[in-house]
């Protein structure tokens, strides 16, 4: 009868290969190299995208789908360039200076798919014909909160840099990623029910349909999964993600929270606007 574990010395020659590409200069950088290549596609994506939506419809202004590519660009290309010289940044003085440069990214990818969950948060109360003049407000709120949270804590660690406030900043990271997880349940869930229970029967209903559950799937779990690695990540050492002899964990974790949704809703939201008249186009305010 075959055995149905793992040949201890498969396990072995598994950690050897492990421990040697992660100690191994070369190795970091071709990882990191090729991290800051995939978050450049990305960026290169969600900026052809956004000229493609102005040249579609350039009388709009800056609408809510401009916007959400224009953050895509930004936060792909700013991971991009911190990834290019992950080994420079590392030798930064203050250490304070690394953790925003490695961690503000995070924020502003939580801001730009918070943007995503306020659009369908307006579709939805506006199909029920609910004001949503407080829904911009509260999205604006939560997002000073948030920021003003997360500044108070670099400053902290900066004024007494002990291992307790870089804990506590890692878990509020996670709070974060967990907020967003359920921003997306709540809101996508309830468009997602909201169109299949929609009486009219068409192609356009089934696209938005799928779409909306796409999405909601898709950035549910990266949030979740982000969730749950921050919390690995503030107590477990061999999951630390802020050292340069961690490359392959790091490629895995930037590889299946940030790039691989990024690419997917990029693909998913890839339809253009119709064109229309602007007075059936609401841009952002």
């Amino acid at each position: 009868m075959a055995s149905s574990f793992v040949p201890a010395h498969v396990l072995r020659d598994a950690w050897d290969w492990w421990e040697e590409v992660n100690n191994s200069i070369l190795w970091q950088d071709r990882i990191f190299h090729a991290l800051a290549a995939l978050f450049g596609l990305v960026s290169a994506v969600a900026l052809i995208q956004l000229f493609r939506i102005e040249c579609r419809v350039p009388e709009f202004g800056w609408t809510t789908q401009k916007v959400f590519h224009f953050l895509n660009f930004l936060v792909n290309g700013v991971r991009s360039l911190i990834f290019v010289f992950r080994r420079h940044i590392q030798k930064i003085k203050p250490e304070i200076i690394q953790h925003v440069l490695l961690d503000f990214p995070g924020l502003a990818f939580f801001t730009t798919y918070a943007l995503l969950v306020l659009f369908w948060a307006e579709i939805y109360y506006q199909a029920r014909s609910i004001s949503i003049d407080g829904l911009r407000p509260c999205f604006y709120t939560i997002n000073a909160v948030v920021y003003a949270i997360q500044f108070a804590l670099w400053f902290l660690l900066w004024w007494e840099p002990i291992q307790a406030m870089i804990i506590l900043s890692k878990i509020f990271f996670a709070g974060v990623s967990l907020f967003a997880a359920l921003g997306f349940l709540l809101y996508g869930g309830r468009l997602f029910l909201m169109l299949k229970r929609f009486p009219v029967e068409s192609k356009g209903r089934r696209k938005k349909l799928q779409e909306v559950g796409y999405v909601t799937t898709i950035c549910f779990l990266c949030f979740l999964l982000r969730c749950i690695m921050m919390c690995f990540n503030a107590f477990d050492k061999a999951a630390d993600l802020d050292v340069l002899n961690h490359p392959i964990l790091n490629f895995l974790f930037y590889l299946l929270v940030e790039i691989l949704p990024s690419s997917l809703v990029l693909f998913i939201l890839r339809k253009l606007p119709p064109k229309r008249r602007i007075t059936e186009y609401h841009p952002i305010q």
